[in-house]
């Protein structure tokens, strides 16, 4: 039996109809799901992140057929092993990840897949050039996954590729890019809140209410 058929598996094994319904609500009836709670979820394949980082070959084609499927824990699940094989990713499997991101996209798997990311942001100097292209295109996935591939950067936060990403999605009346921009602020401001104070005094003729909301929680 290969990977995907034994998680497939595993999961009907443990669907839960009553979860089901009211984690499909909460993501606006767009995806179905198993209904597995997600410490569950990672019980049921903790053994297989476990192979294949013993393996350190990250396995695409399995990632494919998993985000392929319709349920959504699936897709939780692919964001899940990219994350835990980390070490392994390289500057051209942004392509692959790009793809994730536009395919049955949702804040829930750009918020997790831009982590990815940001981990070969951290080595590789070309994601931020790449992260400056996104957010000045059109598909607000990627836009929303530029603003937040440094959120968890800290003093790590190239300051200046913030600022200029912010900016080149102002103006935008999408819910999902204002919330990011004041989520990515915010969390900077903890790092450092004068950085953030003065760029929201400087471009708040521009931010949205929202993104100056957000952003000005911490300071």
């Amino acid at each position: 039996m290969d990977k995907y058929t034994t998680i497939k598996k595993l999961f009907e094994n443990n669907r839960n109809p009553e979860n089901s319904s009211s984690m499909a609500q909460y993501m606006k009836n767009k995806f179905i799901f198993y209904g597995i709670a997600t410490p569950l979820r990672k019980e049921l394949y903790k053994n297989l992140l476990k192979t294949e980082k013993a393996s350190k070959k990250i396995d695409w084609s399995f990632l494919d057929k998993c985000y392929s499927d319709d349920h959504r824990e699936f897709q939780y699940l692919v964001y899940d092993y990219l994350l835990a094989m980390k070490k392994y990713l390289v500057f051209d499997d942004i392509e692959k990840i790009q793809c994730y991101i536009i395919t049955k996209p949702w804040w829930d798997t750009t918020d997790f897949l831009c982590k990815v990311i940001g981990e070969i942001g951290l080595y590789d100097q070309r994601v931020s050039e790449l992260m400056l292209n996104w957010s000045a295109g059109s598909n607000i996935w990627l836009k929303r996954a530029a603003i937040l591939h440094q959120l968890s950067y800290k003093a790590k936060t190239d300051t200046r590729l913030l600022e200029h990403i912010i900016l080149n999605c102002l103006g935008s009346d999408e819910f999902f890019i204002n919330k990011a921009i004041g989520w990515a602020l915010r969390e900077y401001s903890k790092t450092d809140p004068e950085w953030v104070e003065s760029f929201i005094s400087r471009r708040k003729n521009k931010l949205s209410p929202l993104s100056i909301k957000e952003g000005s929680k911490y300071i």
